[in-house]
């Protein structure tokens, strides 16, 4: 590897790591999702994970750069500077691993098969070649880790065997089949028939009933969806599945020992009659009776699960609502309504938390001997943002007997990591859905409410809450956006700067992030950058593991690094000087996959001229939604939004937890109720109820 590669390789690095790249922008081929470094597989635990795990906080101990590190690095070619981030990804035997397997330097964010390939060339020389197995078998997981930063959990075999042959692997298959032998990946079989059949019965499988003859039809194939996945996100999907699972059975098994199914409590009923709104009503009943229910709406349905976390405290239940923002707690608190227990019953405080905080132990209820919360209602709004990881992690730590609210919009884009669990949850039709019929007010929640189903209408705004500012380049884009952050939105609407967020289609392009941000910076808090580029009262965006960025705001220099206050969590955090760059860059500016989950009292969303590759209804639709108050829109996308928001939908996440929540349900109720017979399962609407404790 030249020194020219190797500068280039250590520049990838770097600028992935920060954030100031994609790593796509370093494939050869167009098309390709951005890599990810190889996960460690969690060990699988019977009890709750640790709460800093499972959130997805770094757990950094020291790094050891060992002289053999350096000394295969070296001869790979590779800048030394790059041995933490080595050692980092592989651990105390990195030194070892790629001196007999050089593609392990894959595992390293931001490198690509074609530097990786560079290093082995240098180590191997003639040995080192495309057919060899451990560069398959490294392609393979890489491959995957970067369909799970594209939100897949698992891949078909197709799928993959077409990533291996862009990498000219000579035989994919083989190389597939190879993985899978050595256990670098697990196969799955997903019983097609399984799958939501939009409540008709599912179908038979092929040479089915008539054929075969009597008593035979339990021996006959069914058909099943290969897929291939890491064992990390298959441990998540599996073990949120069965957590999911105990909480349907829970209400079915206690509802079957009833001779009729039980009426929803009095002291539920009495709270429904006195919900701000039918939807509020119908889902106080249904979390009194199901141990699991799913709830959609917009912004204005937060007063609905506000209501449920209301009710469920008067009732002297251990209640708690977590939601994805410190902005978005403010909100759903200053929504509950009073706490006052009229008929002078138990009563509880309900607790509202950050998710990031709860799983941490910073907020949030305490824990029992075994690591399970001490909860009896657990509301999660925001659940489209939860990945499988941080799903699994949720379930895990409820206790026997909770109960389990998902709440959201499933109009918006999903979470930033692998799965969908909000919309596999609702597809599944495992548990009851409660649909808000609140609409969000004003002119932003009627334009916003409108993409949600395909319509791109003109609304009226009387006091310029919606806002469409044309523009002819990239260029006029960024001096309109600084131009409505700086002057004409505190003007005119009264945000003032600093509760306006931007709000565009990438990091890249000359309207892009880094673009965006460098103008903005200049114009409303210039300085010299003396602490690693930054300033105190820089807004930033901090990325302190893969998967997991935050917005914040540098508040001051310290010994140790930096020290930031996250907007999300709220807390007070401090990066280490040598962490600076990796993990810190400017936050004027953000993506919508980055937003999503947000809200701002003003959003300005910057469409170039170059943004029709990026648009889809989704990414409008959680874009446009997050200003409160005001939305303006930079537009110099012409006929690419009104194409967008009517015919083009966010690619499909390829995912396990809708077959295996599908059976799992199934086979709750099966236990339940014994004598059901062979015929379909009840559908949710049926499930027997059960009361609350």
């Amino acid at each position: 590897m030249t020194d020219d590669k190797a500068a280039e390789l250590l520049a990838a690095v770097r600028a992935v790591e920060s954030g100031e790249r994609s790593a796509a922008s370093f494939f050869t081929e167009s098309g390709q999702q951005p890599s990810s470094p190889r996960p460690q597989a969690p060990a699988a635990s019977a009890g709750p994970r640790p709460a800093a795990a499972a959130s997805g906080a770094a757990q950094r101990g020291p790094v050891t750069v060992t002289d053999e590190l350096r000394e295969v690095l070296a001869e790979g070619g590779a800048p030394g500077t790059l041995a933490p981030r080595v050692a980092e990804a592989l651990g105390e035997q990195a030194g070892g691993l790629l001196r007999s397997d050089p593609w392990q330097l894959l595992a390293v964010r931001g490198v690509t098969p074609e530097q990786a390939d560079g290093f082995a060339r240098a180590l191997l020389g003639d040995d080192s070649g495309p057919g060899d197995e451990r560069r398959a078998q490294a392609l393979v997981v890489w491959l995957l880790e970067r369909a799970a930063l594209a939100g897949h959990t698992a891949l078909e075999p197709a799928g993959l065997s077409k990533g291996l042959s862009q990498h000219a692997v000579p035989e994919p298959d083989e190389a597939v089949r190879t993985a899978i032998d050595a256990g670098a990946v697990l196969v799955f079989e997903d019983a097609l028939d399984a799958m939501p059949t939009g409540g008709l019965p599912p179908p038979p499988a092929p040479g089915g009933e008539g054929q075969g003859g009597e008593g035979q039809g339990e021996a006959e194939e069914r058909p099943v969806r290969l897929l291939l996945g890491l064992d990390r996100y298959a441990l998540a999907e599996e073990s949120l599945a069965d957590g999911l699972g105990r909480l349907i059975s829970a209400s079915a098994q206690a509802a079957s020992s009833a001779d009729a199914p039980p009426e929803v409590p009095a002291r539920w009923e009495a709270a429904a009659a006195s919900a701000p709104s039918p939807s509020a009503a119908e889902l106080i009943r249904a979390a009194a009776v199901h141990g699991l229910v799913a709830h959609t709406g917009g912004e204005a349905a937060r007063a609905e699960p506000a209501a449920l976390l209301a009710a469920a405290a008067r009732s002297g239940l251990r209640a708690c609502a977590a939601v994805h923002s410190a902005r978005g707690r403010d909100r759903l608190t200053g929504l509950l309504p009073g706490s006052a227990d009229d008929d002078g019953g138990d009563q509880t405080a309900p607790q509202v938390v950050t998710v990031a905080g709860l799983l941490d132990g910073r907020e949030g209820p305490a824990r029992d001997a075994e690591g399970a919360w001490e909860l009896d209602l657990l509301i999660v709004c925001d659940a489209p943002q939860l990945d499988a990881e941080t799903a699994a992690a949720l379930v895990e730590s409820l206790p026997d007997g909770a109960r389990l609210v998902l709440s959201g919009d499933p109009n918006v884009l999903g979470s930033a990591g692998p799965g969908e669990v909000f919309a596999d949850v609702l597809s599944s039709g495992a548990c009851p859905r409660i649909a808000s019929r609140t609409p969000d007010p004003g002119p932003v929640g009627e334009l916003v409410s409108g993409i949600g189903i395909g319509e791109l209408n003109q609304v009226e705004a009387p006091g310029k809450e919606v806002v469409i500012v044309p523009v002819r380049d990239a260029g006029e884009a960024v001096h309109r956006t600084v131009q409505l952050v700086a002057d004409s939105v505190p003007r005119a609407i009264g945000v003032p700067s600093g509760d306006t967020q931007v709000i565009t289609t990438g990091h890249g392009g000359a309207a892009g992030t880094r673009a965006l941000n460098a103008a903005l910076k200049e114009r409303l808090h210039p300085g010299p950058g003396r602490l690693g580029g930054f300033d105190p009262g820089d807004r930033v965006v901090h990325t302190p593991s893969r998967g997991r960025t935050e917005p914040a705001v540098v508040v001051s220099g310290e010994e140790d690094g930096l020290r930031l206050e996250h907007a999300v969590t709220g807390e007070s955090v401090v990066v280490a000087r040598d962490r600076v760059a990796e993990e810190l860059r400017l936050g004027w500016a953000v993506t919508a996959h980055q937003a999503a989950g947000m809200s701002w009292p003003a959003v300005v969303v910057v469409l170039p001229g170059d943004a029709a590759p990026v648009l889809t209804r989704e990414w409008v639709y959680t874009a446009f939604g997050r200003g409160e108050r005001h939305l303006s829109v930079v537009h110099g996308a012409e006929d690419a939004l009104p194409r967008a928001v009517a015919s083009v939908t966010a690619p499909a996440r390829t995912t396990r937890l809708r077959a295996l929540l599908t059976q799992s349900a199934r086979a709750a109720r099966a236990a339940a109720v014994p004598d059901a017979g062979s015929g379909t399962p009840d559908g949710p609407g049926d499930q027997p109820q059960a009361e609350l404790p």
